[in-house]
């Protein structure tokens, strides 16, 4: 069973989640089930599919925070910048050896 939402000619949908549907999913949405022995079955999970794939699509992710970082792990990324350059250090020549 095949479950199909027509994007462009739904009445139901506002033009914003036109819009949105339209660039997350296309012009059409659909739905596949062939998991249950009976047709009504079928139909049934193809449709609960299909809303929940309109849903996802329709579903505005929440915006970002920034965050900083916390001050153990800018101790930690100071403590390895002055253990690498320790490193480094020691591998030099000496200075008066040229």
């Amino acid at each position: 069973m095949e479950a199909v939402f027509d994007v462009e000619a739904s009445a139901t949908l506002t033009e914003g989640d036109r819009n949105r549907l339209l660039a997350r999913v296309g012009p059409r949405v659909v739905a596949v089930s062939q998991d249950a022995r009976g047709q009504a079955r079928n139909r049934e999970l193809a449709l609960r599919r299909l809303a929940a794939r309109i849903a996802d699509a329709l579903a505005e992710p929440l915006p970002r925070r920034p965050t900083r970082p916390t001050r153990a792990s800018r101790e930690r990324r100071l403590e390895q910048k002055r253990r690498k350059a320790e490193r480094k250090r020691t591998r030099r020549p000496p200075p008066g050896d040229h």
